[in-house]
C-alpha cells in the first residue's frame, strides 16, 4: 500500500504555526503534493525538519512573486526526471506546475503537483487562467500517451480551482457566471474525464455527492454550514485508478482547528 496526500496548504509557514505541517506529517502519507507553498527552499526545507521530514526527496518551484504561488512534492522515496512547468515558457516560473518520478517499491509512478490560477471572469486573469488550463490539458494528453505505451501510470494532484459538477458547490446557482464554476472551465474537466481518460479518484471514491467539499473560504460561515466548493483533485490514469482503495478529505472537526482554507485529499492505493 501507499498513498498521496494533496494540500493548498495556504503558505507553509504559516501551516506549520497552525499545526498543518504536523498533520501532514501525522497522516502518513508517503507522497505530499503542496500547492501555495509561498516560501523558498531553506524555509520548505527548515519547516519538513520541524516535522520530521527533512530526510525526503523534495522537488520544490517557487512562484515569480513572493509570497505567491508555489507547488511541491515531498517525497519519502527518490525523485527523478524533476520537469518545471506544463509546457509553455509562461508557465516556467510561475510556480504552478511540479512534475517527478517517484520511484516507490511498487514501481515507478509520475506524479505532479499543480495549482491553477482563481481567475476573474472577464478579465486578463481569467484569460492567463484558460492558457494555463490549456497547458495542462495539453500535458495531460501526452501523460496518457507515455502511459497506454508502457510508460508506467500518472497521477496529477492539486488545486485546479474548478469545481466540476454542481455537486461539487454547494450554492452553484449564484456561482454559474464566477471564476471557478464557469462552463467554459468545467468543459476542461469533461474533456479530462470524458475523452482523455483520466479518472477523477475524488468523486469515484468520494460518492456521488454533494461533496465532499475540499474549500472553505476563511470569512462568513460557510464552513460551519458545509458551504463549500471540491476544487482539490487527484486524476490519475487508468491503470493506477483501478489500484486506488480510498479518498479521504480531512476537514477539520472545528473552524479554530483549520491549518488551511482548503482540506487535504488523501488517496490511498493497493
Amino acid at each position: 500500500m501507499f498513498s498521496v496526500v494533496t494540500a493548498n496548504v495556504n503558505g507553509i509557514r504559516a501551516a506549520g504555526r497552525r499545526g498543518g505541517v504536523a498533520w501532514l506529517a501525522d497522516c502518513g502519507a508517503d507522497v505530499w503534493c503542496l500547492q501555495e507553498v509561498r516560501a523558498d527552499d531553506a524555509v520548505l526545507d527548515a519547516e519538513l525538519g520541524a516535522a520530521d521530514r527533512g530526510d525526503s526527496h523534495v522537488a520544490h518551484t517557487e512562484g515569480a512573486v513572493a509570497g505567491r504561488a508555489g507547488v511541491a512534492i515531498v517525497s519519502r522515496y527518490p525523485l527523478r526526471d524533476v520537469r518545471i512547468g506544463p509546457g509553455p515558457a509562461e508557465f516556467v516560473a510561475d510556480g504552478r506546475w511540479v512534475e517527478a518520478t517517484v520511484e516507490l517499491p511498487a514501481g515507478p509512478v509520475r506524479i505532479a503537483s499543480a495549482y491553477a490560477h482563481t481567475g476573474e471572469a472577464g478579465t486578463g486573469r481569467q484569460a492567463q487562467k484558460m492558457r494555463f488550463l490549456d497547458a495542462v490539458e495539453a500535458r495531460l494528453v501526452d501523460l496518457g500517451a507515455e502511459t497506454a505505451a508502457g510508460g508506467g501510470p500518472a497521477l496529477v494532484c492539486g488545486d485546479l480551482n474548478v469545481a466540476h459538477r454542481e455537486v461539487d458547490i454547494k450554492n452553484w446557482r449564484p456561482n454559474r457566471t464566477r471564476a471557478g464554476f464557469l462552463p467554459v472551465e468545467r468543459a476542461y474537466l469533461d474533456r479530462w474525464f470524458d475523452e482523455h481518460g483520466w479518472v477523477d479518484l475524488g468523486r469515484r471514491l468520494g460518492g456521488d455527492g454533494p461533496g465532499p467539499y475540499t474549500w472553505w473560504s476563511w470569512r462568513g460561515r460557510g464552513f460551519d454550514t458545509d458551504g463549500g466548493w471540491r476544487i482539490d483533485y487527484q486524476l490519475a490514469t487508468p491503470d493506477l485508478a483501478e489500484r486506488a482503495r480510498s479518498a479521504v478529505v480531512g476537514k477539520a472537526a472545528t473552524y479554530a482547528q483549520r491549518w488551511s482554507d482548503h482540506a487535504p485529499l488523501t488517496v490511498t492505493f493497493d
